[in-house]
């Protein structure tokens, strides 16, 4: 199937590379497109280059697949610089910007696209719920990870694994507020990747306002958001916490010393608002745990665990 919908929107002379790669798809997590410029795949966490350039004409033929041959249907994605897909999988693109009154109206003459293939790995959270729960109930839980180190695939999985329910956590009702359809992979309104039967999402969503929605409409036990940052979406969940909700969100980063470090986030490592730090790493793999911290920042956990 993921195979089937990556080809789909790729113009006839890329898919024919493509297929002449020969790839395994459960490796591909980039398709990277520069006009006049080798495409590049990021392959197994990898990079891969081809021989074979992109071309303008390639990039508008994909483009008229990717839109249904209406890209002026897709204003408002395109404002977000990316196109989500059937399946989940986000096509961003880059190129001339269209500014009014100082906000970013829509893009023209697109030169480069970076096609990134949704993955579920379902259990690859198994291994990290014996830290992050105690008597079946969750820690408020931020998972920290630079770029490409799997830290969207986890959270996905964990999303599913709490609103169904497992040995470590009673099944409870979710709240996802999927900002760039990134966890969910929503298609029209409907999530593409599993994401538990007791989840609620908020697709295409801003952070902080998502979170305040889910609270008053949809009571839920847990909140879930993806690379937090903004001032506004550190005082969501602060409002969160204090409503009785576990939140669990992840944000850039190298370790927990680099997030102490930044303003937005010092004084909730201060204040102790969550109880447990997970730090991701790719030395090895994509998805490795390099180490887990309690809410004194005391390591509980190291070592090379893959999930």
């Amino acid at each position: 199937m993921k195979y089937k919908q990556i080809m789909n929107i790729l113009s006839n002379d890329i898919k024919s590379i493509l297929e002449r790669e020969k790839l395994q798809f459960d490796y591909l997590q980039e398709i990277r497109l520069r006009a006049g410029y080798p495409i590049i795949l990021l392959y197994a966490g990898k990079e891969k280059i081809l021989s074979i350039k992109a071309t303008e004409r390639s990039i508008r033929e994909t483009l008229d697949y990717v839109s249904n041959y209406s890209l002026y249907a897709y204003e408002n994605e395109l404002k977000q610089g990316f196109i989500t897909i059937e399946g989940g999988h986000r096509v961003g693109m880059a190129g001339q910007v269209l500014v009014e009154n100082g906000r970013v109206k829509n893009l023209k003459y697109i030169s480069s696209l970076n096609i990134r293939v949704s993955h579920e790995i379902v259990g690859c959270a198994d291994k990290l719920f014996p830290y992050i729960t105690h008597n079946k109930q969750m820690y408020h839980t931020l998972i920290i990870s630079p770029p490409r180190c799997g830290k969207t695939t986890l959270l996905r999985d964990m999303i599913r694994q709490i609103s169904d329910g497992n040995e470590y956590v009673k099944g409870c009702t979710v709240g996802v507020v999927d900002e760039r359809s990134e966890l969910a992979g929503c298609y029209q309104g409907i999530p593409q990747n599993h994401m538990g039967m007791r989840t609620d999402v908020l697709d295409g969503c801003p952070k902080a306002e998502g979170m305040l929605m889910l609270i008053r409409s949809m009571s839920p036990q847990i909140i879930a958001v993806d690379e937090i940052g903004a001032p506004e979406e550190v005082q969501a969940i602060k409002y969160a916490m204090h409503c009785g909700c576990k939140m669990i969100a992840t944000v850039h980063g190298e370790s927990l010393e680099e997030i102490q470090r930044k303003p937005l986030l010092e004084q909730m490592i201060k204040e102790q608002c969550f109880e447990r730090y997970v730090i991701l790493c790719n030395k090895k793999r994509v998805g490795e745990i390099a180490n887990i911290y309690n809410k004194d920042g005391v390591m509980i956990s190291t070592g090379s665990r893959s999930v």
